[in-house]
């Protein structure tokens, strides 16, 4: 099967992760995919890497005309147009072409806004649409996407790359200054208000960390750094930003927890990466992310945005390792009977068939 994929954002995201996982996927199974991103962008620099025909394709806006043709003329032979992002399907109206497929993946669990032109795109511009979680059908559902249009492929990783690799642990908990006594809340994701990071720490206000022997890391950077930072500056140094980190998985070795206190989650990428590494999860009860956590199996559930629900979470696991140790272990397993990387890629290309 010839696929083109349009991803044209100019940052790099957990989308974009998923797209070069899908991209590897389809490419072992013998499809042959073309990818239209931002020149010079983090995406399109990934996909030459990996040996992946990229189509220069810089949009401005979801109103971009000229865009939207220029990715016309770029559709050449592909059977499917495959739109990754919102932005990409915007530009959906315009590509409709006799024996193309056009298929778009929604990955956010709000209701999008635009009433009948949303509806329109997602209902008559493409073919199918994929939802990457039940939470992500049932906002489409809400603003009358047709649920039959609407196929869940959840995301997916491959559960053998987030293996701890040798003496991380030890390694990086003493880059950061962190014994053996400590217990490590991990936060991993960008620093954005939809994920929460401020309702974390109000819980670390309430829980007096260091009686507990709780210390934080953020690993990640965003629009919010500077007030999160702000937040943080009275708990000292139980509170440490590492920024970007490209070693997330010697992160997650270096953890005893993981947080994800999200406001909003499509599906939560971060956690079923902290399962694969066996890592307990401490999680909001939104969106996916409930789909992804089996609550007091492979983490505890809280309500988004309830500081002291997290506060309570988080001092059970800390004052309780048999528990944690519990509900890490149950993590792989849950990854690789629902959430791998194949399993996507199979579910999309279910989708690319028309299949039901």
């Amino acid at each position: 099967m010839r696929v083109l994929h349009v991803d044209p954002e100019r940052a790099w995201g957990g989308g974009e992760a998923q797209v070069m996982a899908l991209l590897g996927e389809l490419g072992r199974r013998g499809h042959v995919s073309r990818l239209a991103a931002h020149p010079g962008g983090p995406l399109a620099r990934a996909a030459a890497a990996a040996a992946v025909p990229v189509v220069p394709l810089a949009v401005a806006n979801h109103l971009d005309l000229a865009a939207a043709l220029r990715l016309r003329r770029a559709i050449g032979d592909a059977e499917v147009v495959h739109f990754h992002t919102a932005r990409a399907h915007a530009l959906a109206p315009l590509c409709r072409r006799a024996g193309v497929r056009l298929v778009a993946t929604r990955r956010m669990d709000y209701v999008p806004a635009g009433g009948p032109y949303v509806r329109f795109l997602y209902n008559r511009a493409v073919d199918a649409v994929v939802a990457i979680s039940e939470g992500v059908r049932e906002a489409l559902v809400r603003v009358g996407v047709r649920r039959e249009r609407i196929r869940v492929v959840p995301s997916g990783i491959d559960p053998a790359a987030w293996a701890a690799p040798p003496g991380a642990r030890e390694a990086l908990r003493a880059e950061w200054g962190m014994g053996g006594d400590v217990v490590l809340v991990a936060v991993l994701g960008a620093l954005e208000r939809r994920k929460g990071h401020a309702v974390l720490l109000e819980a670390a206000h309430r829980l007096a960390p260091a009686v507990l022997g709780l210390r934080y890391v953020f690993c990640g950077d965003g629009s919010e750094a500077t007030a999160l930072a702000e937040a943080a500056a009275p708990l000292g140094d139980v509170v440490r930003f590492a920024g970007f980190r490209r070693d997330a998985a010697a992160c997650l070795a270096a953890a005893d927890i993981v947080a994800q206190p999200s406001l909003r989650e499509g599906l939560g990428v971060a956690a079923l990466e902290a399962m694969a590494a066996g890592r307990p999860l401490v999680a909001s009860r939104v969106g996916g992310l409930a789909e992804v956590v089996v609550h007091e199996e492979t983490g505890l559930l809280v309500s988004p945005g309830n500081a002291g629900a997290l506060a309570t979470a988080l001092g059970r696991l800390a004052t309780d390792p048999a528990l944690r140790a519990r509900l890490g272990a149950a993590g792989p397993a849950r990854v690789r009977a629902r959430f791998t990387s194949a399993q996507m890629a199979e579910g999309t290309l279910a989708c690319y068939r028309g299949e039901s």
